[in-house]
């Protein structure tokens, strides 16, 4: 029981700090900061019918994943992907309500694609050659790299100090693969969410939390007893997961986050939900025009073992 009560302060306080620090400006007049709603947009595919006719999205976020999708303090959807999503609501039915969100967590979030619940995810997925089997990638929106986060007194300097040294990740995460496949002598320890991972470093049970730069270096900002060591790997680009074979919906989403990407709505995006000092550092993780992002079709990040 006081296991999960921390669980929950942990989870409120990210929240509030991130809410705080600028992280959550969606209500209002920021639900629009992004772009006035187009009056047409007509370049577009048409949308899939089964969205068409119901008027509106259901769209799969995170909602323990600070800037990226979360529960603010006032007990909304916000963060980066929220606002995409959002955006999607206004290209589409010209509201940014136009949408409904359906919290997801990392090992659920394909389960909830695949069984109709949800029409898309926009919920920090990285792309894998395993995931690209069973459901379809948009292009990429976003461009992560791993960290890991430690204590300020850790002996953890970098990947080559894991021998013996308990991981933490999320189920289902790309780390949690890589760490199977190329650090046998670790120690591997799954958890269902990003909250409970920043949980089990605080309270001993793991040494170090990997996990995505966007994240960690959130709670490393928030929290002083906590730090990132300079190592980055797996950067890997996110896409917004679709049901496979659902061309409709592969033409539409794509064709919106070129439109975005041309009209660098990205990079107004990460400015609404990241406090100033870091903008700059993560500008180059978003479609910008000009820029390119391409998944390493071909290859397995997850198994490559030459860090």
């Amino acid at each position: 029981m006081k296991r999960m009560l921390l669980a929950i302060g942990v989870a409120a306080w990210l929240a509030t700090a991130f809410s705080a620090s600028g992280l959550a400006k969606i209500d209002g007049a920021a639900h629009h900061a992004t772009t006035a709603a187009p009056t047409a947009v007509a370049k577009f595919p048409a949308l899939p019918s089964y969205v068409k006719s119901r008027h509106h999205w259901v769209i799969g976020v995170k909602c323990d994943f600070p800037p990226f999708g979360f529960i603010d303090v006032r007990g909304q959807n916000a963060g980066y992907d929220v606002e995409v999503a959002r955006t999607f609501a206004r290209l589409a039915f010209g509201s940014a309500n136009k949408v409904h969100f359906v919290c997801v967590t990392t090992p659920s979030r394909i389960p909830t694609l695949q069984s109709g619940r949800v029409d898309i995810i926009i919920s920090t997925l990285t792309w894998t050659s395993a995931r690209a089997q069973v459901i379809d990638f948009s292009i990429p929106y976003y461009s992560a790299t791993g960290r890991l986060l430690v204590p300020n007194d850790s002996s953890i300097h970098s990947l080559n100090d894991l021998s013996g040294k308990t991981v933490v990740t999320t189920r289902g995460a790309l780390y949690a693969t890589w760490m199977r496949n190329c650090f046998k002598s670790s120690n591997l320890l799954e958890v269902d969410s990003p909250t409970n991972a920043v949980l089990a470093v605080k309270n001993g049970q793991a040494d170090t939390f990997m996990f995505d730069d966007a994240y960690v270096l959130g709670v490393a900002t928030q929290d002083p007893t906590l730090k990132l060591t300079n190592d980055k790997f797996l950067n890997v680009p996110w896409g917004i997961g679709i049901r496979l074979g659902d061309h409709a919906m592969d033409n539409w989403v794509n064709a919106a986050i070129r439109w975005m990407q041309k009209k660098n709505q990205f990079a107004t995006i990460l400015k609404n939900n990241a406090p100033k000092r870091l903008v700059s550092s993560f500008l180059g993780n978003v479609p910008r025009p000009g820029s390119h992002f391409a998944y390493p079709v071909g290859k397995d990040p997850t198994s490559d073992c030459s860090h």
